[in-house]
């Protein structure tokens, strides 16, 4: 969670094209990030793929008032409101965003080619129908504030008691990048959020970082298999938390729209 997925980045830089606090070359660059070219396939009218610009011009005119974002795994399809096909293409990816107003989903597929070190990425986003219903478990930015604040005691505790955090170069070369990130003042969403779903959004990404320390760190004290089942068990449910919490922060914009009506 060091990075934004790529369904964070469309569904929080589109809110702000949307809303036009950016300009489409400004909001495609940012959505893009580092990947070579995304391109958009199945948009209503078109019959072949096309660029992002293009793309949510056409999804603003097919009805799309606001983009909300699904991070869906197993056993927990976090943001999604169905129907099934669209669900079984968003839990593969594990992202998806959804078109408020406009019944469409986009699903990313990411293509990779070249060395290592070179890796030349290009993205294509399928667009399906989607039903308009209540995405599925997606907390309020307060709510979301609360359980990560519980989960990042909760992450640290079982990490101390395993032995894994700060345990070896890997782990300390990981909390170094995050901290080093965070001093830069990264731009962690797009103009139009508000400070507390960029403080959500950071809180999710830490405790991000420290599940990541847990599964990736074969370091720590846990290294029998009964063990490492028994840490995976314990971080479950705080993986599940900062994923609610990383859903909230980036749909928070459309939420707080709805509320105003």
């Amino acid at each position: 969670m060091l990075s934004q997925p790529r369904s964070g980045r469309l569904t929080a830089w589109g809110n702000a094209l949307l809303a036009g606090l950016v300009s489409p070359d400004d909001a495609v660059l940012a959505i893009v990030g580092e990947d070579a070219v995304h391109r958009v396939e199945g948009l209503p009218g078109e019959s072949a793929p096309v660029g992002l610009t293009l793309a949510l011009g056409r999804l603003r005119t097919l009805g799309t008032a606001g983009l909300q974002v699904a991070l869906p795994a197993p056993g927990h399809p976090l943001g999604l409101s169905g129907p099934p096909e669209f669900n079984a293409r968003a839990l593969e990816a594990e992202e998806a965003v959804i078109c408020h107003g406009a019944a469409l989903g986009l699903v990313p597929e990411v293509y990779e080619a070249g060395p290592a070190g070179d890796v030349h990425v290009e993205v294509v986003w399928h667009v399906l129908p989607v039903r308009e219903a209540p995405p599925a478990d997606v907390p309020s930015l307060g709510e979301a504030e609360r359980e990560l604040a519980e989960a990042l005691r909760d992450a640290t505790d079982v990490l101390s008691k395993l032995d894994v955090a700060g345990s070896g170069p890997v782990a300390q070369a990981a909390i170094d990048a995050y901290r080093a990130r965070a001093e830069q003042g990264r731009e962690v969403l797009a103009p139009g959020y508000p400070p507390r779903a960029v403080r959500v959004l950071e809180l999710a990404q830490r405790v991000g970082l420290l599940i990541s320390l847990a599964y990736e760190n074969g370091h720590g004290g846990a290294v029998s298999a009964s063990e490492m089942a028994a840490r995976s068990l314990a971080l479950r449910p705080v993986e599940r938390t900062a994923r609610r919490a990383q859903v909230a922060a980036y749909n928070s914009v459309v939420e707080e729209r709805e509320r105003e009506r």
